[in-house]
């Protein structure tokens, strides 16, 4: 099992007055993507800055590869690469240009390095363009590569699809998700798209307010609270009920009903009780997505 690279242990930030980051707690294992999951101004930004040193907390341990940021802060940026929403890059400058430069400050010798990150992230063709030519999301691309030039044991990505179209998202979660798997980057991505990360994360934390609501993996969060199933089936069953196989059910749309289930394991009766009756082309679950879990677990908290 692999060990973990981050502890925090009741952390907290107050500024100007304002506590931003309320008492909390968690850790993330080596070789993992973590996303820290919640609305702007949740204080996911500053979790972010106090774990790579940039700002000292209020009270609270943290633990960053072995090491204290608030006493070695400079050496876990070194191992550490670090994507914001500016993009930090030279906009009279070329990309090529930007990473050559950046390799240098990094040590970073080998120019293949570059290279490699400019096609990984789908910007080669556009290596000798300025930045200031560049979209939104060109800019995070490159953005992206030079985080990545000196092979960083952490990578903290603070909402690294902004300003990405759809194909840029895909290109880009890909590349994390098997970065993560050939090299062991461990990945901490802060964002307010939950839909986005999705089956990307091992691990989710939700916070709100400040507040850590809620960590785990899908399948733990999911056990913890999803209590009732919806469940849209397409199917050919015209009953004038509004329970079939003793499993309650609305009509959605022409086809498509909706059943209301106790758990998962009520989906394979239902399907072969209707089976047994006519034609089912499709089944989708409604609110198991890491929105609908956001929206109930801070419902819950806030009750």
């Amino acid at each position: 099992m692999a060990n973990d690279i981050i502890k925090v242990e009741g952390l907290c930030k107050e500024i100007k007055g304002k506590k931003i980051v309320k008492n909390v707690s968690f850790s993330v294992k080596e070789g993992s993507i973590t996303g820290l999951l919640g609305p702007n101004g949740s204080g996911k930004t500053t979790i972010i800055r106090l774990l790579s040193g940039v700002i000292e907390p209020s009270s609270g341990d943290i633990t960053v590869m072995g090491q204290n940021p608030l006493t070695n802060g400079e050496e876990i940026r070194k191992n550490s690469g670090i994507v914001t929403e500016t993009t930090s890059l030279y906009e009279e400058m070329t990309a090529w240009e930007n990473l050559m430069f950046f390799s240098k400050i990094y040590g970073v010798r080998d120019s293949k390095r570059s290279e490699e990150l400019l096609k990984a992230f789908g910007m080669w063709e556009h290596k000798d363009s300025t930045i200031s030519t560049f979209s939104t999301g060109m800019k995070k691309r490159v953005s992206l590569a030079k985080a990545l030039l000196q092979k960083p044991r952490i990578l903290f990505l603070d909402e690294p699809t902004n300003g990405l179209d759809p194909e840029g998202i895909h290109l880009v979660l890909g590349y994390l998700k098997a970065l993560c798997e050939k090299e062991g980057v461990t990945v901490i991505i802060c964002s307010h798209v939950l839909q986005q990360l999705e089956g990307i994360c091992d691990t989710y934390l939700f916070i709100k307010h400040g507040v850590l609501m809620e960590g785990g993996s899908m399948e733990e969060i999911e056990k913890r609270h999803l209590r009732n199933i919806s469940v849209d089936i397409e199917t050919g069953l015209t009953v004038e009920e509004t329970v079939f196989a003793g499993y309650p059910y609305q009509t959605i749309r022409k086809n498509t009903l909706r059943f209301e289930l106790k758990s998962k394991e009520d989906i394979s009766p239902l399907l072969a009780a209707l089976l047994e009756r006519t034609w089912v082309h499709g089944c989708t679950l409604k609110n198991n997505t890491l929105e609908d879990y956001y929206f109930l677990i801070g419902g819950e908290i806030n009750e």
